[in-house]
């Protein structure tokens, strides 16, 4: 097995010619060292639910670095994706606008398979983007403009080629392509499989060659970022750390599979001991990153980003479940608890509060304009933008500060097969305790009281009618005003 820490010379100067890329990095003018603008370091783990770290009630994963960030840093509680699923996620994120308006509303290689296939169920799910267009302004955009060097590693999922992330403001970007799952996670990172469309394809993670029999993915994408940031340290940079971990193949190092294999006993919430072994890679290189921010001595003047695209991936695979999201009900693809409530940590030095947990409701959109308070360039880009996020940098600060803001908004209207029972298009909101959820296929409306039923097992719509008519009418004014597209019957 590959060592678990650092790079030997040999391997780094192998790893050369990937490097090659983005080595000229380093020879730009030195004008970023004169600002006082901190780096950002956003690292976006993939399916990986609410309760996937320890510091989150995970009942078997160990995850001492993402603990020791919150210890550092403001965990939040109620933080929400846009999306119950991954490409219209990460748009959110780089755009601060909601998928609906971004009409990005499923996975990209999902999306162009429906431009010829309507399925054969009851709905005709709407023809949406599958490429972040290039009209829109990004987080990578914005940093590099103000100075920033952007460096992009792993899963991208924003398009072809004409979108990768060069195109939308990243400097670097090391192993970003179309696909949003890697083959395998072992060397060479390749192989023979079927897409969601059913095609055989190929597929690969470029800008990883000279590798080694027993390298693993997660470590080889955090070496390369950590080479990549060598270059660039003493400027101000924005690294976009996207892992793959822990998203389908379930595919673990076998000796931390094990541990967890030993670990595991009845009734735990987590007992896929794969799962666990690629939840423990991702806590293992989120160290890495923490230990060279503390080895450079620029920690302090850092922004750390924790955060996941969505819910956990809860379908059965290889004969166990790929992992659980309990208490919240559901998990990727839905917008039950499951499938939108994740972990979110930040860890931003004097003005996030050490140790502070913030239970206010924010969301995927949210980050771009809290990035452009902190960085004092809100007037500038948010009202040009017209973002659907608000900033939570006055939470950042005192965490029990409301946020001018009462409800959040979903839109998923799609059929998600990969759960039981199947997904069907759907829209809801959150308002706050209450959340609403109304399926087109049925017209079928399920209200819940979020503070005391945080499982969504008590359907109040029957009981309360005055909440059911008022949220209808405040989600049909809200696709309204986001152009939200709509299924349509499938004839």
């Amino acid at each position: 097995m590959p060592k678990k820490q650092g790079m030997s010379r040999r391997k780094f100067l192998s790893v050369a010619a990937s490097v090659a890329g983005y080595s000229a990095l380093g020879a730009r003018a030195s004008e970023g060292q004169q600002q006082n603008l901190p780096n950002v370091v956003l690292i976006l783990a993939d399916d990986m639910g609410w309760t996937g770290p320890a510091c989150y009630g995970s009942d078997l994963h160990e995850t001492p670095n993402i603990d020791r960030l919150a210890t550092e840093g403001m965990r939040f509680t109620n933080a929400y994706t846009a999306s119950p699923v991954c490409t219209p996620t990460r748009a959110s994120i780089m755009t601060g606008k909601h998928p609906a308006r971004l009409n990005m509303t499923t996975w990209s290689e999902r999306a162009i398979q429906r431009r010829t296939d309507k399925g054969d169920r009851a709905l005709a799910p709407p023809i949406t983007e599958s490429d972040l267009a290039l009209e829109y302004v990004t987080m990578a955009e914005i940093l590099q403009k103000e100075g920033y060097r952007t460096l992009h590693v792993g899963k991208w999922h924003l398009g072809g080629a004409t979108h990768y992330p060069e195109t939308q403001g990243f400097e670097v970007n090391i192993g970003g392509t179309f696909w949003g799952a890697p083959r395998t996670y072992w060397y060479p990172y390749s192989g023979l499989g079927r897409s969601s469309a059913g095609i055989l394809e190929h597929r690969y993670v470029p800008h990883l060659e000279f590798g080694e029999k027993g390298e693993y993915l997660t470590d080889r994408l955090t070496s390369e970022a950590i080479a990549a940031v060598e270059c660039v340290r003493d400027e101000p940079f924005f690294l976009h750390m996207a892992y793959h971990t822990p998203h389908v193949p379930i595919e673990g190092k076998p000796d931390r599979v094990a541990h967890y294999k030993a670990k595991v006993r009845e009734g735990m919430n987590h007992t896929n001991a794969r799962y666990a072994a690629m939840v423990d890679s991702l806590d293992e290189n989120v160290g890495r990153i923490l230990a060279k921010l503390d080895e450079w001595d620029i920690a302090d003047r850092t922004v750390v980003i924790f955060y996941s695209d969505n819910g956990g991936f809860t379908k059965i695979r290889e004969g166990e479940q790929v992992t659980s999201n309990l208490p919240l009900r559901s998990g990727k693809g839905s917008l039950y608890e499951g499938g939108i409530r994740v972990p979110l940590i930040v860890r931003w030095p004097h003005v996030a509060l050490p140790g502070g947990v913030c239970a206010e409701p924010v969301t995927s959109t949210d980050l771009l304009p809290t990035l452009l308070a902190g960085l004092e360039l809100e007037p500038e880009y948010a009202e040009k933008e017209a973002l659907d996020g608000k900033s939570f940098l006055g939470q950042l600060k005192t965490p029990g500060k409301p946020l001018d803001r009462d409800t959040l908004y979903w839109h998923y209207p799609h059929y998600y097969f990969n759960i039981s029972p199947v997904t069907s298009p759907v829209t809801a909101l959150r308002h706050k305790q209450w959340k609403y959820i109304e399926y087109y296929e049925d017209n079928r409306r399920e209200l819940y009281n979020l503070a005391d039923d945080l499982g969504e097992t008590r359907d109040l719509s029957d009981k309360h009618p005055y909440h059911v008519e008022r949220f209808h009418e405040m989600l049909v004014d809200w696709r309204e005003r986001v152009n939200a597209r709509l299924p349509e019957p499938n004839v």
